[in-house]
This record gives C-alpha cells, structure tokens and sequence, in this order.
C-alpha cells in the first residue's frame, strides 16, 4: 500500500495519548485524529488519486485534517510547512531552555529543519546538548538545525544595514532568509552618512528580487535604496539611536512616510518578520520564472 494513503488509513483511529519525558519535565502529548502529513506525501496522494488509485474520500480526510502535538504549554502546528512553505518558528524570548527544546524536537522530527529567534545563552546550552548539529548565532540571538535543509532558490536576497550597531537585526533577517532557502548577499555599513558607500554595490543590490534595508537613527535608508531599484524593499526600524530616535520609533515613523515607492515597513527590530517576507517575495519569483 502507498504510505500516503496507509497514513490515511490510520487516521480514521484515534491515537491514545502518550508521554514523553524531556529534560526531567514530563509533558502530555495527545497526538490528533489524524496524523501529520508532509507536503510530498500530499502530492503523492493526489497523484494516486489522479490515477484511480485512491477514493476521494482520503484525499478529502488528509486536506481537512490539522495534525497539532499539544504539550500542554504550547500546540506545535505541524501542517505550518504545507501552508506557508516553511515550518513553525519558535519564538524563545519569555519560554524556558526546556520548552523550546520539546517544541524544536517535535518540528524537527516532521520537518527537519527548525529556527528559533530571541535566543539566549541558557536556550542555546540546552539546545545544543541535545542537537549537536545545532547552530547558534549569538549576535542574531538565533538558533538552527538543519537535519534536512531546503532546496536553494535561484534568485537572490539582500540585506542592508546602515550602521555596525545594527547588525543584530539584519543578522536575524538573513539567518531567517537563509534557512527558508535563499541566497542572501550581506551589504553592511552602508548608511547615508557615507552615500558612496551604498552606490558602489549597486550591481549587487538592483540584481536581488528583494531587498531587507534595516536603520535605526532617522531610518533615512530605505528611501535611498526605494529610488536604485525596481524591487521590493522591506525597510526595518531598530531601536539604535540618541535619546529622540525614541528606541526606534523615529525610524519607524520616517520610514513609514517614506517617499520612496515600494516600501513596506515591520515592526522595530522585527529582523526574522522581513525576512520571512523576503522569503516569500523570492519564492513567489521562481514560481513565476518556473511556470514561464
């Protein structure tokens, strides 16, 4: 029988709880009706159903199920890799080294790969004693594992900061775009202080299908990189700056009103938010030169 459709099959069973034990913490796993099911297995089914082999009726059972791990202090989404093309991110600020390591040993057993953002030190000790492949990226305050890293896409992403103090924002922004499976060309220090700077990468810049243009101060940037290019840009607030850039919300706001065409502007210090996006503008490229 097709694994796909015997994980139908089983689904129709409900599957008794079970217990796992993680770092002397016990955590209550009740497993959904149905079982998880990857994007490969889904197109394997419709394959097989396209060829009379499977009832329409377990195409319809594996579409509507929602296949959800519950620890008790967090429901992992294991169908977040079908729908948006990338796995459930962890956000570690605020969770302790031993919730983050259950949640990333669920995703990484049915998606191979796992990101965690707002990473520390006591998150990484435990993560990386469990994962030894682990990585973690202390300026970006990221975590990853990469059991099966995904395809990389043709096009490009760059990253542009204006200033060295802001690295730790378009350092997450990159990590973010990088394990989605994009190349991403660094461009740091480059801020309008020193314009020539910015202008003698232009080749680089106007070549990627997106561009993550991360400035605290005044956040003047992305309206100088919105003028070079025909891309979009997604400009990122940081919270570096004197006592009126007001912990980023000058740069926020002068990036808002820019009056550059084809800005869009995330949260201050949201480095992982542009990236994810960037992520998606890239991927939604190749689908178009792909199906040309």
């Amino acid at each position: 029988m097709n694994s796909s459709i015997a994980i139908i099959a089983q689904s129709v069973i409900p599957h008794k709880p079970t217990r796992t034990f993680i770092s002397g913490v016990t955590h209550r796993i009740i497993h959904a009706i149905f079982p998880a099911v990857t994007s490969k297995e889904l197109l394997d089914l419709l394959e097989s159903y396209r060829e009379g082999k499977t009832p329409k009726e377990a195409v319809l059972h594996a579409f509507q199920s929602a296949p959800l791990a519950e620890l008790g202090f967090a429901v992992v989404d294991h169908h977040r890799s079908i729908r948006k093309g990338f796995p459930e991110v962890i956000y570690g600020e605020g969770k302790t080294p031993e919730q983050v390591v259950a949640i990333a040993s669920e995703i990484i057993d049915h998606d191979g790969c796992v990101l965690v953002t707002r990473a520390k030190s006591d998150h990484a000790r435990l993560f990386l004693d469990k994962f030894k492949s682990a990585v973690y990226h202390e300026r970006a305050r990221c975590i990853t594992l990469e059991k099966t890293p995904l395809p990389k896409k043709n096009g490009k992403i760059a990253v542009l900061c204006a200033g060295t103090s802001d690295l730790p924002v378009a350092e997450e922004a990159a990590i973010t775009a990088e394990i989605m499976g994009n190349n991403v060309d660094k461009i740091f220090d480059v801020g309008v202080a020193g314009l020539h700077r910015l202008l003698c990468r232009l080749d680089i810049i106007q070549s990627a299908n997106a561009l993550i243009v991360v400035a605290g101060m005044e956040g003047a940037l992305p309206s100088v990189v919105a003028g070079l290019v025909r891309r979009p840009v997604i400009a990122v607030p940081t919270s570096v700056g004197y006592g009126a850039s007001f912990n980023g919300i000058a740069a926020l706001l002068g990036m808002l009103n820019s009056c550059g065409s084809g800005v869009t502007v995330v949260n201050i210090d949201n480095g992982f938010g542009a990236g994810f996006a960037a992520g998606q503008i890239n991927a939604l490229a190749e689908e178009s030169t792909n199906n040309q």
